[in-house]
């Protein structure tokens, strides 16, 4: 199983980082010991002291494929749900200072929460559907897919350009403006149109 990664694929979340809007989409991965188990709280890592949530859209590849079109991309995903792309903030910031790569504050075990997965079916277009984070029963992050530089299909397209996408491979798609960080004792929950996926405790 493979988590593949979208970064800066909201115009909002790009200004609030200050970052360069990029002229093709950002791709980084997760090693599959990044997924934390279900019913497991997060942790907060000993070597930082500012990770950060990013909700975002997921999808889970139903099938192989390689140099897919968009126009056939949207066969290879049923379901849809709502992850956490936790990030270690104050790492990344000082290894994008230097040039490297991101791994280290964004690979990290248990660093990526999955939502239960729901039939993208119950939905009238994946690329206009609302989800939303709530910290502490605040809602922190909300957003909608249109918001997207790169729709759902053409993130697909674009990634299978690289990687060969298996069976039960996870796509985030990047996440909307509004990250912020975390702390022990937070409760976080996701939303897709209004359905609770995901409950996590922060400790």
């Amino acid at each position: 199983m493979k988590i593949i990664c979208i970064g800066r694929n909201y115009v909002n979340h790009i200004e609030e980082l200050n970052n360069e809007r990029p002229s093709e989409p950002v791709i980084f991965m997760k090693p599959d010991s990044a997924l934390l188990q279900k019913q497991f709280p997060f942790v907060i890592p000993e070597f930082t002291t500012d990770v950060h949530y990013e909700i975002e859209l997921i999808v889970k590849i139903n099938k192989v494929g390689k140099y897919i079109e968009p126009t056939f991309a949207h066969k290879y995903y049923d379901e849809i749900s709502v992850g956490i792309d936790f990030t270690a903030r104050d790492l990344q910031d000082a290894l994008k200072a230097k040039g490297l790569p991101w791994e280290k504050a964004k690979a990290f075990d248990g660093s990526a929460v999955i939502g239960d997965f729901v039939p993208k079916t119950n939905y009238t277009s994946v690329d206009d559907i609302n989800f939303e984070l709530h910290k502490n029963g605040d809602t922190v992050q909300k957003s909608n897919a249109q918001f997207m530089l790169w729709k759902i299909d053409e993130l697909i397209a674009e990634v299978s350009k690289y990687f060969t996408l298996r069976t039960g491979d996870v796509l985030f798609t990047g996440t909307p403006e509004g990250v912020g960080p975390v702390a022990a004792g937070d409760v976080l929950e996701g939303f897709l149109e209004g359905k609770q996926l995901f409950k996590i405790q922060v400790k």
